[in-house]
């Protein structure tokens, strides 16, 4: 089992560092409903990785993607495709960077977070943590690793739990610190938040082009 925590430990990380999530919570802590729609958000963002996570691993289980010597060739050109489609994405991040000068584009949705019903936060971040194409990529993998390792039902479910706390870890954090510190937060979150705005594409355009490379030598690899 440590074999296969070593392995996913990276790959939920890549899902941590997600910028647009992060700042998205932190815009709710600002807001009227702050305690209300940040927790919703937070639930919503781990109930999209469990449920993206449990429909991977059940197909990838039920297809046998490994064999007796190793993963199965279906596994490997899965990883290689995703890798594929992360180099792809650095590629788009990188042609839509800001140039100098210029103010960073955040999503517009980002400007209603203040209305934001409670179904609304809740939904947005289970989108936003499971079809997110980095994330569901990352998770994708994790999951069939974790179906490749023939592990039992328990240990299954321990690795997922471990998996998810660390890929939830950078959005709970505003959230705890919200709860703890009240308005005395208000400073420390603010400047997370103007770090992350400023900083959003190159930290895309890096995780893209990493975990990419991942994926693709563990393809390759177990060809």
């Amino acid at each position: 089992m440590g074999n296969v925590i070593g392995g996913i430990l990276p790959l939920a990380l890549g899902v941590a560092i997600s910028p647009v999530p992060i700042i998205a919570v932190i815009l709710m802590l600002f807001s009227k409903r702050a305690k209300r729609n940040s927790l919703l958000f937070l639930l919503g963002w781990v109930l999209g990785l469990v449920v993206s996570a449990a429909i991977v691993y059940v197909i990838a289980d039920a297809a046998n993607v490994s064999t007796s010597s190793g993963p199965s060739r279906g596994a490997s050109i899965l990883r290689i495709l995703l890798g594929l489609l992360l180099f792809f994405a650095a590629f788009r991040q990188w042609r839509k960077r800001p140039k100098h000068g210029e103010e960073p584009v955040m999503p517009k949705w980002m400007a209603s977070i203040d209305s934001f019903t409670a179904g609304k936060s809740l939904g947005l971040a289970a989108l936003l943590s499971g079809i997110n194409p980095k994330n569901l990529a990352l998770t994708l993998s994790a999951s069939v690793a974790v179906a490749q390792s023939g592990l039992g039902a328990g240990s299954v479910i321990l690795v997922f739990v471990i998996y998810i706390l660390i890929a939830s870890a950078t959005v709970a954090a505003p959230v705890l610190i919200y709860l703890i510190m009240g308005d005395k937060a208000a400073k420390t979150l603010d400047t997370w938040k103007a770090w992350l705005t400023e900083n959003n594409g190159t930290v895309m355009f890096v995780l893209f082009l990493v975990f990419g490379m991942v994926l693709l030598g563990k393809g390759i690899s177990g060809l």
